[in-house]
């Protein structure tokens, strides 16, 4: 568009692009985030829908002339990355890492996750202190440019990837739901609701991934994850949802390197990448209630005994067996409703071997394995759900 407007002699161009998300009508005075090509020649600037609809209904009455006062800064800069570390005793060389970007100007994108994870590292590092925290694999705390910083931490060493067992990304988690809609969600990595998406599984007005079977990323992260996340829920009254894969933010570095990650983040905001996405908009109550429960998540990875584990395989064997019962009930209607029986047998299939190969993955959860009675437990786990997916499959005809 600036390129045609140099070509016809403009001294500037103003542009509009609010998406629907934004609620434009409603919140008239938005003006999304954009950019322009560097040393055009000319000026640009972006409108809100109010500004647009008044210059519109202007232009109808006749000439319209407009006095524009602007100034533009291109600069180069240097980009920084911080990253903390909390060294682990037993196993330094495994980690959990968080991830935090700076480079967004919103007040929910991103300093709310930003200031979340600063929160948390000086939490941390004040329970360090006291003896109460003694983490035996590591923790790392990483601030620094969307998805660029953390796939250069992992790339950069791969000595050092090898041992990253889990990816958290915290974007936009600071929400005042009420002001800007939406509610708190955290994004999974891909399970089968990325492909077949329905009953309460809702993709994000961001949009659905290009998801397929080769894609799927089975692992005991996605309900561990929800399942604390839940708990806060239930004791601070706090919604929680969750949505399947979509990809676009620091979570994705890590599934690109196959390490399990996963997004804590909101949508819709209605402020998304707009010029009121303003710290009035943000919740200190959604912030604690984020940092809490990714506190506890970590806490508990780094720190995992058998214990852990095995309550873990009990856990996602019930999540599990639950999210079976809800893909059958689903299949049942689509055939009923004359969907194919095999098209619908493999989806419960899928979902089966997802969670399956999921329970696996417990097996190395414990810092410390010293007997066999995490394998057992996984098992026993195992071979119910597969039990329960026949019994599933010789029904649905």
């Amino acid at each position: 568009m600036v390129s045609l407007a140099v070509k016809a002699g403009a001294i500037g161009v103003m542009g509009y692009s609010v998406p629907k998300y934004n609620q434009p009508e409603k919140y008239q005075t938005s003006i999304s985030f954009g950019s322009m090509q560097a040393n055009a020649g000319i000026w640009s600037l972006f409108l809100s829908y109010g500004v647009k609809e008044k210059l519109k209904a202007a232009c109808l009455k006749g000439a319209v002339n407009l006095k524009v006062d602007i100034q533009t800064k291109i600069y180069q800069a240097e980009e920084l990355t911080i990253v903390a570390n909390v060294k682990g005793s037993i196993k330094p060389d495994e980690r959990f890492v968080y991830s935090a970007h700076v480079q967004e100007p919103g007040a929910n994108d991103n300093a709310t996750g930003v200031g979340t994870l600063a929160e948390m590292a000086r939490v941390t590092a004040n329970l360090i202190k006291s003896g109460q925290l003694k983490p035996e694999r590591t923790l790392t705390f990483l601030w620094g440019d969307e998805i660029v910083s953390t796939g250069r931490y992992i790339t950069d060493d791969k000595e050092r990837a090898k041992g990253i067992l889990w990816g958290m990304s915290l974007d936009m988690v600071g929400e005042d739901t009420k002001k800007t809609g939406g509610s708190f969600l955290i994004e999974k990595m891909p399970d089968p609701s990325a492909i077949w998406t329905r009953g309460n599984d809702k993709h994000t007005e961001w949009g659905a991934g290009d998801v397929k079977e080769k894609d799927l990323f089975p692992h005991y992260y996605n309900d561990f994850i929800f399942d604390i996340c839940k708990e806060q829920g239930k004791f601070a009254n706090w919604t929680v949802n969750f949505n399947p894969f979509e990809g676009g933010s620091d979570h994705t570095p890590f599934l690109q390197n196959k390490i399990p990650g996963l997004l804590m983040w909101h949508f819709t905001d209605v402020f998304y990448h707009t010029d009121n996405d303003r710290i009035d908009k943000v919740s200190a109550t959604t912030m604690k209630n984020v940092g809490v429960s990714a506190l506890t998540a970590a806490y508990t990875l780094v720190t995992a005994n058998e214990s852990t584990a095995t309550s873990t395989v009990d856990q996602v064997k019930k999540d599990a067996l639950a999210r079976l019962k809800i893909e059958f009930e689903l299949s049942k209607k689509a055939i009923a409703d004359g969907k194919a029986i095999a098209d619908e047998k493999h989806i419960i299939e899928v979902w089966s071997k997802w969670y399956t190969d999921a329970l696996a993955t417990i097996g190395n959860m414990a810092v410390k394995p010293e007997t066999t009675r995490v394998g057992s437990a996984i098992k026993l786990a195992t071979n119910e759900v597969e039990k329960q997916t026949q019994a599933y499959l010789a029904e649905l005809k």
